[in-house]
């Protein structure tokens, strides 16, 4: 991050966000490999959509602004940085602001027919056990077109009026005659002006030029529900990719993931967990106590008596809260009999009596140094 992000962009250290945001689609209309043929155009989208990484983020802006730096912003890693979720693009692919870039260039229709609903989006957001049992709210970042912030979305600059494409003459397909010594052959093309629509914009809004959608960055908070299972989906309306000149937005569909647990692991409703008691507790039975899965719960776990080694005790009530009920499943708790690896010369003792009580015949395997230290302590 040698050069100054501030100049990458072309904007003041004063600029606004808004500010930021223009400059960064002008200049990437420029610097983008599908319109710039220079041989280091790819490297210098790269250069400038990691400083408006930095610069577009609160967070990471403030802190260039004092340091002059921000830990892991560039320098091979994810284009979306630490705050972002994965991108999973539902319609091929990987999807990153350079995708959306090649969207937006393709999206007047210069190439081919173009859809005029915006597509839905996929994320993959990455949560914790505890926000499942909980709930949580998290921000979602991610790049999509957007309806452009100047024109409200309808493709229109000042004057500007959708009208019947004169190109096509409203047919959104041009015919073409060439003459061959067989005869005449007519080829029928998608227009190239309109996108195969009929309708072109007459004085296009020079920020979207006419499309009604820009490339942009979009935060949205989404509530993750208590009890919800890993790789379920949950549906956000129009917060996918925009629509062009109005047109109806796509969705944007969150897929949950769910993190491994250090402690608990999770079936279904039910929850797993491990904990060790010594051979007293398991012989005589016990109650002990362990954590749950909420902040500061306790869980209280009766070892019955003559508890073995790997048995599966049930405490009812103490497992996940289950989607979108009050209710919550059960915790199993797997025990793990600890044998302990050293005992003193009186625990020695207690043990040989157990043993000669139960009629079990122990030899005593230990050397003449370690008798000879049991007999002073």
């Amino acid at each position: 991050m040698a050069k100054d992000l501030y100049e990458v962009l072309g904007v003041s250290k004063n600029a606004t966000e808004d500010e930021i945001k223009k400059a960064f689609r002008r200049r990437a209309r420029e610097l983008h490999p599908d319109v710039n043929k220079a041989a280091d155009a790819e490297d210098q989208f790269k250069e400038l959509n990691e400083a408006y990484d930095v610069l577009s983020d609160p967070g990471k802006r403030a802190q260039y602004d004092r340091f002059g730096t921000v830990p892991g912003a560039a320098g091979g890693g994810s284009p979306y940085g630490g705050g972002y979720v994965d991108f999973e693009d539902l319609f091929g692919g990987g999807f990153g602001m350079g995708d959306i870039f090649s969207s937006f260039f393709g999206g007047g229709g210069a190439r081919q027919a173009q859809r005029r609903e915006g597509r839905d989006m996929g994320v993959g957001l990455r949560v914790t056990l505890e926000e499942v049992a909980a709930g949580a709210k998290k921000e979602i970042v991610y790049d999509r077109l957007a309806p452009c912030p100047d024109c409200d979305g309808t493709g229109l600059g000042p004057d500007g009026r959708e009208v019947t494409c004169p190109e096509c003459g409203g047919q959104g397909r041009v015919v073409t005659v060439q003459h061959t010594f067989l005869g005449d052959m007519q080829s029928a093309t998608t227009c190239k002006k309109c996108g195969g629509t009929g309708r072109s914009v007459e004085n296009p809004c020079p920020e979207c030029e006419g499309q009604g959608r820009v490339p942009d960055r979009q935060r949205v908070t989404v509530e993750v529900p208590v009890g919800i299972r890993d790789s379920q989906q949950l549906r956000l309306s129009g917060f996918g990719e925009a629509g062009l000149q109005g047109a109806a937005p796509g969705d944007l569909i969150v897929t949950v993931r769910v993190q491994p647990h250090e402690f608990f692991e999770r079936d279904g409703d039910s929850l797993h967990a491990r904990a060790n008691v010594s051979i007293v507790q398991a012989t005589l039975g016990a109650e002990i106590e362990i954590d749950g899965i909420f902040e500061d719960e306790k869980v209280q776990v009766r070892i019955p008596e003559g508890c073995q080694n790997e048995q599966v005790v049930r405490v009812k009530g103490h497992g996940m809260p289950k989607f979108r009920s009050d209710a919550r499943g059960d915790l199993f708790v797997h025990v793990n009999v600890v044998v302990p690896k050293k005992v003193t010369k009186k625990q020695r003792e207690l043990l040989e009596q157990l043993a000669a009580d139960m009629g079990e015949d122990v030899p005593d395997e230990r050397t003449p140094l370690q008798k000879l230290r049991d007999a002073f302590q």
